[in-house]
């Protein structure tokens, strides 16, 4: 049975269209860390909930992959939530090949992107166009939580390797070992300092 105002031939064409579609896709391809990607789920996450890891190499600092293609399956997208200790500051950086975004869910401190350099609290958003330097500091007493927004995926895939997940012991990298992620990662992040 058609319905109503369709015609024979568009019905087939339609067919036609669909199953060229279908033979024509593949399943998403493996993310850079070798792991096949997860078909494309909603999320809704609590604050402390994702994928749970904790830095290396700086100062067992937590952080939680949210949304990438592992968690959620987005083929585009990668978001991150971090907490990042009084004193303490991201390391100048740049990301080649993706914009990103920094939310502050709480607290305070100093962002230089570029040229400009601007103190913030809660509630403010940065914006680092791909290829632009970046570092934030945490000038406050507390926490400074962020959340952190890409528009390509990769960055996520340096952070795994310069992590494990929470509750397993943090062995610190080696310089070699640093030097070697960071060369592997290159075309998503390149760092002032080796």
């Amino acid at each position: 049975m058609r319905a109503q105002g369709t015609s024979p031939v568009s019905t087939y064409a339609l067919t036609v269209v669909l199953l060229g579609f279908l033979s024509c896709s593949s399943p998403q391809p493996p993310s850079a860390g070798g792991t096949a990607a997860a078909p494309p789920a909603p999320l809704i996450l609590a604050v402390n909930e994702g994928e749970a890891r904790t830095w290396r190499n700086w100062g067992d600092t937590p952080f939680i992959i949210k949304v990438d293609r592992q968690n959620g399956g987005s083929p585009d997208l990668f978001m991150g939530y971090e907490d990042i200790a009084p004193g303490l500051a991201i390391p100048a950086h740049r990301h080649p090949t993706a914009d990103e975004i920094v939310f502050v869910h709480r607290g305070s401190g100093v962002a230089q992107v570029g040229q400009r350099e601007a103190a913030f609290t809660e509630g403010a958003t940065v914006y680092i166009p791909r290829g632009v330097r970046v570092t934030i500091r945490n000038t406050g007493t507390g926490p400074l939580s962020i959340v952190f927004i890409f528009s390509k995926p990769g960055f996520e895939e340096f952070m795994r390797d310069n992590s494990v997940p929470a509750g397993q012991a943090v062995l610190p990298l080696s310089e070699n070992e640093l030097a070697q992620i960071r060369e592997k990662h290159r075309s998503h992040v390149v760092y002032e300092q080796p």
